[in-house]
């Protein structure tokens, strides 16, 4: 009923009524129009005062100047990442050094590309585009790849650790040093014409020479395992397990100071020269086997330090410190 409605005017020059055409379009119209034409005047005011009113030209502004301000920041990151990175690199080779040290095999470049990766890009952010989008992808692509380097460095400077310490339990126990004073002859490990007997047999140790009473000394840490008269030809002796596959045998002793199941450390005294067994004269048969099998004691000297100079060197590394 409404849309049917017509629209007059009064005309004062024809004295009656004239219908108005599309009344409401052309009220509509002026509506709109002067509406953008206050909205319009009301932006210019409001830009001109600063954007008094809030409504984003001034955001908009802190906008840009945000952006440009991120993406210089993302740029000093990637430059202080690849700094990292080349930190870790000569990290890596220091560590490579310190496994060959702790007796580990070195870590090469395909075992660690396997573990950290190339350079695969990240996921670019799907709220950034261009420039940001690309800085980012790559920063976050980088500080993936250096947090498994570090991961990888720690879990190689932890075995470095692990094996520095069993070496240090190993070393102590190896029988390292010469347990008696006295000449000893460098070919007297293998086969040889035995003294007494006149026969050639393997001889599987090395005698050291000295006076009956000469004190003998543990090789290396380690727990006794025979200590007193055998019913060989080795006499009296002593027999010390090292661990780590290791054994020691001290025979022809004229007295033993220790007892089996006795903890002994390397340089302490566990019996003395003598001339038990079958032997020609007063003397130390000294023997040292790896899983059983005998080892030329000589291999195992270092530097010919003997028990005594052993002992004069750990006292005076005790008064150093």
């Amino acid at each position: 009923m409404f849309r049917n409605r017509r629209f007059f005017v009064f005309s004062s020059k024809s004295l009656d009524l004239r219908e108005i055409h599309l009344f409401k379009v052309k009220v509509l119209g002026s509506g709109l129009a002067l509406g953008v034409l206050l909205l319009g005047i009301l932006f210019v005011v409001n830009m001109l005062t600063g954007d008094k009113l809030g409504i984003g030209y001034g955001q908009l502004t802190m906008l840009t100047t945000e952006n440009r301000m991120l993406k210089e920041h993302i740029r000093d990151l990637g430059r202080k990442l690849e700094l990292v990175e080349e930190t870790l690199e000569n990290l890596s080779e220091r560590g490579n050094e310190l496994r060959l040290m702790a007796d580990l095999r070195r870590i090469d470049d395909d075992t660690r590309t396997a573990a950290v990766g190339g350079a695969a890009q990240a996921a670019a952010n799907p709220f950034l585009t261009g420039e940001a989008s690309t800085m980012l992808a790559q920063s976050r692509s980088l500080i993936d790849r250096l947090s498994r380097e570090v991961k990888l460095q720690q879990q190689s400077y932890q075995e470095i650790h692990t094996s520095l310490q069993q070496n240090k339990g190993f070393f102590a126990h190896l029988p390292a040093i010469k347990p008696m004073t006295g000449p000893y002859s460098v070919g007297g490990f293998g086969m040889r014409l035995h003294p007494v007997l006149h026969v050639y047999r393997m001889h599987y140790g090395l005698d050291i020479i000295d006076d009956v009473g000469t004190p003998v000394y543990a090789a290396g840490d380690g727990q006794v395992r025979v200590a007193g008269r055998t019913q060989g030809g080795l006499g009296v002796l002593v027999e010390i397990s090292h661990g780590y596959g290791y054994t020691s045998l001290y025979a022809h002793l004229s007295q033993v100071h220790v007892s089996p199941g006795q903890m002994v450390k390397r340089g302490e005294l566990i019996g003395k020269c003598g001339r038990s067994g079958l032997v020609s004269g007063p003397h130390l048969h000294y023997e040292v086997r790896r899983n059983g099998v005998s080892q030329n004691p000589v291999d195992f000297f270092f530097d010919d330090i003997d028990a005594a100079r052993y002992r004069t060197m750990l006292a005076q590394a005790g008064a150093d410190h």
